[in-house]
């Protein structure tokens, strides 16, 4: 039996949040016919840029413009994961090309690739096989700051103290 999925909250500004409602412009992908309807109507300019996506709690994936933002994207509410993906058309399909977990709303771990993954396995889309550009989240113990771990170095930029190993931006 598998471990139920982490559940994100959203930690970013509350005013980005009261700004989102259950209706916003993601797309609920449920199949490749989704996917296709929804990248095929993107113009050029905004095909080539990663747009901003979440994993719901319904396992389904949300793509949204890259300029929304992801807690929009979500409709207010959980996530199993968040972040950027972009993608390619080859051979008559769209595969993923890119997909980071790049959400300063939702901060998710990078084990929050296995709801990513579940996500377009059961749209049938091809992709990397985990992060191509991992973001470690932590929040500062000492000033509760969120901070973005650069080159491995578990330091705070806002205040300087370590900061922990584990994912720890929930509590």
């Amino acid at each position: 039996m598998s471990t139920p999925a982490r559940r994100y909250p959203y930690v970013g500004p509350p005013e980005l949040r009261a700004a989102a409602g259950p209706h916003t412009a993601a797309r609920v992908l449920r199949d490749t016919a989704d996917l296709d309807v929804w990248l095929s109507g993107r113009g050029a300019a905004e095909s080539g840029e990663p747009f901003t996506f979440v994993v719901a709690p319904d396992g389904l994936l949300r793509l949204a413009p890259r300029r929304s933002e992801h807690v929009a994207c979500a409709g207010g509410g959980e996530v199993l994961a968040a972040g950027e993906m972009g993608f390619d058309r080859a051979f008559g399909r769209w595969t993923v090309r890119e997909v980071t977990n790049q959400s300063t709303g939702y901060c998710p771990d990078l084990g929050s690739w296995h709801a990513v993954a579940r996500a377009l396995d059961g749209l049938g889309v091809e992709h990397p096989g985990g992060f191509t550009h991992e973001v470690v989240f932590r929040r500062c113990e000492r000033c509760h700051e969120c901070s973005v771990v650069r080159e491995g170095d578990f330091v705070c930029v806002f205040c300087g103290s370590d900061l922990p190993s584990a994912w720890n931006i929930a509590s």
